[in-house]
């Protein structure tokens, strides 16, 4: 196993990716030091350490964005540090509290603890298409979105994109922070994550997801959607890793797809349901864009067909009661 002899760390552990991360580092033998806001809270450990090799590879730290040297214990020893801890909001009463600080400052907090251990080799920083292709142009009739690509923070503040502000703020901060510190950061950019989830929790992306394909409510105000599936998502992180070459930013995007096209493939998977009915008089345009695959597949990610995902998204919610389908 690739991962045998060598100690990782892993923040935010119960959230949706991170919890996939924790599964796949045990599954290739990595020793993994995982950080939540809290160890008495059963929903945020129990399913952690139900992961096989959780008994003998997995250690719980308990860690706070907000708290100075609160992730040095979890860091120590390591040879690389998953930074997936941040908040996942997208309508805040509070943005700067609730948001930005916590992102920002949260990931300056984790890379000065990674920045004290001589053994940590690399940094993989989860960050999102939202510090991409928000407050920016972009591209009409077939053009392509790659890493290249970043979002303005002040046409995102002027909107009340607070998410959007969150990650771009956030990334730029750790690029910053790591050339000065000597730090090997590269940083995974996940589209919209779906796919099946292994934590107890209902989360934000996943609650949004729900709402569309039970109500209809669009997550997209013009209905294109920029979906990955979490499978694809922490695999692209394990070999930010495991890959020497790897640096930059990958732009993590398996399909951008219009809503209808969506209701279509739910339709065919799902005929029973009435999903035909939103169908009706939909037709599925052209997409004004893609995003580049070309950078994450060089790394050995292969995606996960669109179908699949929708598929596994619907099973896992059913088997969870989060949906009565």
């Amino acid at each position: 196993m690739s991962g045998e002899g060598k100690v990782v760390c892993v923040t935010g552990a119960s959230g949706y990716i991170a919890s996939w991360l924790v599964k796949l580092l045990l599954d290739r033998g990595y020793t993994v030091h995982a950080t939540v806001r809290s160890l008495d809270d059963p929903k945020k450990t129990e399913h952690l350490l139900d992961f096989d090799g959780a008994k003998e590879r997995l250690s719980l730290f308990e860690a706070n964005l907000t708290e100075d040297g609160s992730f040095d214990s979890a860091v120590n020893g390591c040879v690389c540090l998953f930074h997936t801890a941040s908040p996942v909001i997208f309508s805040a009463d509070d943005p700067k509290a609730q948001l930005i600080d916590p992102a920002v400052k949260g990931t300056l907090n984790v890379l000065k603890s990674a920045a004290k251990v001589e053994s940590l080799k690399r940094v993989v920083l989860t960050s999102s298409v939202a510090a991409v292709m928000y407050g920016v142009k972009l591209p009409e009739s077939g053009g392509v979105v790659d890493e290249t690509w970043f979002s303005d923070p002040v046409i995102c503040e002027q909107e009340e994109w607070w998410y959007q502000v969150s990650k771009t703020l956030a990334e730029d901060a750790a690029v910053i922070f790591s050339k000065e510190n000597g730090l090997d950061l590269v940083v995974i950019n996940p589209g919209y994550v779906i796919g099946p989830l292994l934590q107890p929790t209902l989360n934000e992306t996943s609650e949004r997801f729900l709402n569309y394909i039970e109500k209809g409510k669009e997550i997209f105000p013009d209905g294109i959607n920029i979906l990955v599936d979490v499978r694809d998502t922490v695999i692209a992180h394990i070999l930010a890793l495991e890959k020497p070459e790897a640096n930059g930013r990958y732009c993590m995007v398996g399909d951008v797809v219009r809503s209808s096209e969506i209701i279509m493939i739910l339709d065919k998977l799902y005929p029973d349901h009435g999903y035909s009915l939103r169908c009706k008089d939909k037709c599925v345009e052209a997409l004004p864009y893609s995003v580049s695959k070309a950078k994450v597949e060089s790394l050995g990610v292969e995606f996960t067909p669109l179908k699949v995902s929708l598929k596994d998204t619907i099973e896992s919610l059913k088997e969870k009661k989060f949906m009565n389908l």
